[in-house]
C-alpha cells in the first residue's frame, strides 16, 4: 500500500467517524503484510497426505482390480466425505482462532469526533489523533503533535535505549510496532499498513502462529510409534492370509489394509486441535483471551494464582479518602467544604501529577483537587514541568520541577510511596517514626497512602538524584479502591479447588492486609514485604513463601524473582500484571495474565491470557474452563483407544481362526465417520463436572496418554471385543450363515460405540446414569447412529455392499445379548477402577 496524507492538518478534535470509515474502505485496514489463513486447497492437499485417505484409494482400487465395482464406488465415494469432514472440522478451527486473533490484535486509542475511543488497530486510518500512554504499541507511523515520549524502537534499530520524541515533523517521527516507554502525548497518523517503516524493511508482524503445545508433542509421538507398529502389524497379517489362510494376494491385502485402518488412531491429532482452539474461543466467552493456545494446557494445572491487587482484587476505581496533616489534622469523606488547612496539600499533589494523568491515583488526585479547589489561587492549569525526575526502583518517588519568580529559582512538587518522601525530605528519625505510624493506621484501613512534599532549589545545573534537593513534608493522601464484588465468591472457589492465591503487590503491608481481609484472601495474616525479600538467599525465601500468601511493597524485578522460585519449588503459576516492567515476569510464569483494560500493549504481548475485564473471577472462571478442556481431552483419548480395540480384534482374530471376514474397509470407514464425530463435537461440548473445582490440580506430568489411562481403556475394548468375538463364534457355530452372524456382531458394535461414549464420559457412575445428559449433542450422536444403521440394513444396495443381511429373530437376540454382556462388562471395570483408586487414595 502506497503513503497516502491527510490533505490538511487535522484538528484536536479528530477525524470524523464518518470520514474515518471512508478512508478506511478507501485504504483498506491497517495490517501489516502477513501470512494469509489456510487457503482450501491447503486444506484439501493436508487431507490427501493423510495415511487413512490413502489407504481409501488403495483399498477402493483393489476392490476395482477384483470386480467389485459397487464396493469399489462405495469405498471410493467415502474420499469425498473424509474430505468433507476434515474440512468442515478445520474451518471450525481456523474461524475460531480468527476469532482469537482479531481480539487479540493490537488497539489503538484515537480521538474521533472530539471523544476518545478505542479501536481495533487494523481500523486507525491516515489523519487519526492517536493518545499515546507508557507502554502503549504505536499502531501506524505518525507525528507527534503534543507531548514528550520516550520511545523503545529496538524492532527498527535493534538499539535498546529509549529514544525521546518531542513535538514537531523533525523530533516526533514515530513507527508503527514500537513502544512507548515512558509519557503521555498525542500524535497524527500519516502512515499505515505497508507504507509504514516496518512495512517497507520487511520486518512485518504475522498473524499469530501458535507454538504446538507438549499434549500435541506427545500425541505426535505416540502416533508416530503406533503408525510403525500397525504398518508391520498388517503387512505380517496381510502375509499371514496369503501364504497360511490361503486367500488370494489382493484379498489378503485388504485385509492388511482394514487392519490398518483399524489400528491408526487418526483422530488423535484431530482431537487436540479442535479441543484447544475450541476451548481458547470458549474461554473468551468469559471475558478471558487466549493469546496462546498452549496455555489452555496449563490452565487446569494451575497451583498457584499470583494476583495483584489494585484492578484484579479491586475495582481500580481510586478516590480519594482521607487528606492528613503532620499535625495529625485529617479530611475525611463525607465533609462538605476543605478547609484552606489543607490547600497546600492538594495543590502540591496536582503538581505533582500529570495534567492528563493515565495512572488511576493521578486521575483521583487531579479530579479531587479540581472539585475542591477551582477558582483558586491553587490551581495551575496553565504550568508545565521545566524538568521531572520519575519513579526509579530506587527512589518510589517522582518530582516535578517548575520555574519560579527568582531568576534560577524553581519549585518543586513531589509524591511517591510516604517513605521515600520521607527519606527526600531527611527527617529526624522521630517525626519520621510519627508520619509512619500515621500510614500504618490508614493502612489498616484498606487506603492505598501517598506522601507529598514541596522543595524549592536554585542553580543552573540539575542535579543528577532527587536526594540532592530539600523538601518539605506536607502530608499523607489517602486513596480507596473498594475489592470487586465477586472476588470473595472467586478466592473461595480457588482454595476448595486447591489453587493458592498470594497477592503481590506495590502498596503497603496494613493495605494488602486489609484488602485481604475483606476478600477472605488468606487466614494467615503474615507480609513480606520487598525490602526483608532482598535480605534473603533463593532458599530461605523459598521456605518463607510456603508460608506467607502476601508480599508488599514489591518492585518489579523482585516478582520475577518470586516467579521463578515459587516454579523452581514445583509449583505451576499464573501471575497477574499490567505494566511494561511486569512483562519479565508475565512471561516467566507458566501463564501470564495481563490485564485488557489497564495493561500496557507490552505486557499484553508478554502474557499468555488477556482479562478484557480485569476481573479476578474471570481468571478463575478460565481455570475451570482449562480444566473441562483438559478433563474432555482425556475422555476422548480414552474412548479413542477404547473403541479401537474391537475394530482391530474383529478385524485380525477371524482370518487366525479361519473363520469369514467379519470387518472389511466399508466397515471400517463407516465407523471412523462415528468415531470422529464423537470425539471432536461430543467429547468437546461435554459440560464440566459437577466436581471440578472441589478437586486439586492436576500434576503437571500427567498426560491423557499417560499408562493408567490408555491402559483402562485398552481393558475396556479388549473386553468389549472379546464379547463380540464369542457372540460371532457361537452364532457360526449355531449353522447361522456369515451375512447373519456379521449383522448381529456389526449391529452391536455400532452400538457399542455409543455405549463406550457414555462410559467414558464419567468413570464415577454407571454408563447409562447421566440419561438425559446434558450434552446436546448426544442426543443427535445416538440419532445419526441409529439412522446409519436403518441405512445399511434396510437399503438392499447398502446392505450388499457391506456384507449384512436383514437380522433374524436368532440374530437379533444375540445382537441384544452382547450389548447387555457389554453393559455389565464396563461397570464391572468401573467399580474396580473406582475401587482402586480409592486405596490408592487412602494411601
Amino acid at each position: 500500500m502506497s503513503t497516502v496524507r491527510s490533505p490538511q492538518p487535522a484538528s484536536l478534535a479528530g477525524l470524523e467517524p464518518a470520514e474515518a470509515a471512508r478512508r478506511l474502505a478507501e485504504h483498506g485496514p491497517n495490517l501489516l503484510p502477513g501470512s494469509a489463513p489456510r487457503t482450501l486447497w491447503s486444506m484439501v492437499a493436508g487431507v490427501l497426505l493423510e495415511p487413512m485417505f490413502l489407504m481409501l484409494l488403495v483399498a477402493g482400487g483393489l476392490y476395482l482390480a477384483l470386480g467389485d465395482r459397487a464396493e469399489a464406488a462405495f469405498l471410493l465415494s467415502f474420499v469425498f466425505v473424509v474430505i468433507g469432514i476434515t474440512l468442515a472440522q478445520e474451518h471450525k478451527t481456523q474461524r475460531a482462532l480468527e476469532s482469537l486473533r482479531e481480539l487479540s490484535a493490537p488497539r489503538a486509542l484515537v480521538v474521533r469526533g472530539g471523544e476518545e475511543i478505542r479501536v481495533p488497530g487494523r481500523e486507525v486510518v491516515v489523519g487519526d489523533l492517536l493518545v499515546l500512554h507508557e507502554g502503549d504499541r504505536i499502531a501506524a507511523d505518525a507525528v507527534l503533535l503534543d507531548g514528550h515520549l520516550d520511545v523503545n524502537e529496538s524492532l527498527l534499530t535493534g538499539e535498546a535505549v529509549p529514544v525521546t520524541k518531542l513535538a514537531g515533523r523533525e523530533a516526533g517521527q514515530l513507527f508503527a510496532s514500537t513502544v512507548v516507554t515512558k509519557g503521555v502525548g498525542v500524535a497524527e497518523v500519516h502512515a499505515i499498513a505497508g507504507a509504514t517503516a516496518v512495512g517497507r524493511i520487511g520486518q512485518a508482524l504475522a498473524d499469530t502462529v501458535e507454538p504446538v503445545s507438549g499434549l500435541q508433542l506427545a500425541s505426535r509421538r505416540l502416533i508416530r510409534n503406533l503408525t510403525v507398529g500397525g504398518l508391520l502389524l498388517a503387512t505380517a497379517y496381510a502375509l499371514l492370509g496369503w501364504l497360511w489362510d490361503g486367500h488370494g494376494l489382493l484379498e489378503s491385502v485388504l485385509a492388511g489394509i482394514a487392519l490398518t485402518m483399524a489400528i491408526l488412531p487418526e483422530e488423535i491429532p484431530v482431537i487436540l486441535t479442535v479441543f484447544l482452539a475450541l476451548g481458547a474461543w470458549r474461554i473468551s466467552k468469559h471475558k478471558v483471551l487466549t493469546r496462546r493456545v498452549p496455555a489452555v494446557e496449563a490452565l487446569g494445572a494451575i497451583s498457584v494464582l499470583a494476583a495483584d491487587k489494585t484492578g484484579t482484587l479491586t475495582q481500580n476505581r481510586m478516590q480519594v479518602a482521607e487528606l492528613r496533616l503532620t499535625d495529625d489534622s485529617a479530611h475525611g469523606e463525607g465533609a462538605t467544604e476543605l478547609p484552606e488547612l489543607f490547600h497546600e496539600l492538594v495543590e502540591f499533589a496536582m503538581l505533582a501529577t500529570p495534567a492528563d494523568p493515565f495512572d488511576p491515583m493521578e486521575k483521583a488526585i487531579q479530579q479531587f483537587g479540581l472539585h475542591w479547589l477551582t477558582d483558586t489561587e491553587h490551581v495551575h492549569a496553565e504550568w508545565a514541568p521545566e524538568f521531572e525526575y520519575a519513579l526509579s526502583p530506587d527512589i518510589l518517588a517522582m518530582t516535578h520541577v517548575f520555574r519560579g519568580d527568582v531568576r534560577h529559582a524553581h519549585l518543586l512538587a513531589t509524591k511517591g510511596t510516604p517513605e521515600a518522601v520521607i527519606d527526600l525530605c531527611h527527617l529526624p528519625d522521630a517525626e519520621a517514626a510519627a508520619i509512619l505510624r500515621q500510614v500504618e493506621a490508614m493502612a489498616e484501613r484498606g487506603l492505598r497512602v501517598l506522601g507529598v512534599a514541596r522543595g524549592e532549589w536554585q542553580g543552573a545545573a540539575w542535579p543528577r538524584s532527587q536526594h540532592d534537593f530539600d523538601f518539605r513534608f506536607l502530608g499523607l493522601v489517602g486513596f480507596v479502591d473498594p475489592p470487586r464484588p465477586e472476588v470473595p465468591a472467586a478466592i473461595a472457589e480457588c482454595r476448595g479447588a486447591g489453587v493458592r492465591v498470594i497477592m503481590m503487590t506495590g502498596d503497603h503491608p496494613a493495605t494488602a492486609q486489609a484488602i485481604a481481609r475483606q476478600v477472605g484472601l488468606s487466614e494467615r495474616a503474615e507480609v513480606i514485604t520487598g525490602a526483608e525479600l532482598d535480605a534473603l538467599d533463593d532458599t530461605a525465601l523459598r521456605e518463607r513463601l510456603r508460608h506467607v500468601d502476601l508480599c508488599a511493597r514489591l518492585k518489579p524485578e523482585q516478582k520475577l524473582r518470586l516467579v521463578r522460585l515459587l516454579r523452581e519449588d514445583g509449583e505451576v503459576v499464573a501471575m497477574t500484571g499490567d505494566g511494561v516492567n511486569d512483562a519479565p515476569a508475565l512471561k516467566a510464569a507458566d501463564v501470564g495474565v495481563a490485564m485488557g483494560e489497564r495493561g500496557t500493549d507490552v505486557a499484553r504481548e508478554a502474557a499468555a491470557l488477556v482479562l478484557l475485564d480485569d476481573s479476578f473471577a474471570s481468571i478463575v472462571s478460565a481455570i475451570r474452563q482449562g480444566r473441562r478442556i483438559y478433563d474432555n481431552i482425556t475422555k476422548a483419548t480414552r474412548f479413542v483407544f477404547a473403541v479401537h480395540m474391537p475394530i482391530i480384534a474383529l478385524a485380525l482374530v477371524p482370518t487366525l481362526l479361519h473363520w469369514p471376514v467379519l470387518l472389511m474397509p466399508v466397515h471400517i470407514v463407516l465407523l471412523e465417520l462415528l468415531i470422529d464425530p464423537a470425539c471432536s463435537v461430543v467429547y468437546e461440548a461435554d459440560p464440566a463436572a459437577d466436581d471440578i473445582m472441589r478437586r486439586p490440580p492436576r500434576a503437571p506430568s500427567d498426560s491423557p496418554f499417560a499408562a493408567a489411562n490408555l491402559r483402562h481403556a485398552v481393558i475396556q475394548g479388549l473386553g468389549f471385543a472379546a464379547i463380540l468375538l464369542l457372540g460371532y463364534g457361537l452364532l457360526l457355530d449355531q449353522g447361522l450363515d456369515a451375512a447373519q452372524s456379521r449383522s448381529a456382531v456389526f449391529i452391536a458394535l455400532v452400538l457399542g460405540l455409543f455405549l463406550l461414549t457414555l462410559a467414558n464420559r464419567d468413570l464415577s457412575r454407571p454408563a447409562l446414569a447421566r440419561l438425559p445428559a446434558r450434552n446436546p449433542w448426544l442426543p443427535r450422536m445416538f440419532g445419526a447412529v441409529a439412522l446409519m444403521l436403518a441405512a445399511v440394513v434396510g437399503l438392499p444396495f447398502l446392505r450388499g455392499v457391506m456384507g449384512l443381511a436383514v437380522p433374524g429373530a436368532l440374530a437379533l437376540l444375540a445382537t441384544i445379548g452382547m450389548l447387555a454382556a457389554a453393559v455389565v462388562w464396563l461397570e464391572l471395570l468401573r467399580r474396580r477402577a473406582r475401587g482402586t483408586a480409592r486405596k490408592a487414595a487412602a494411601r
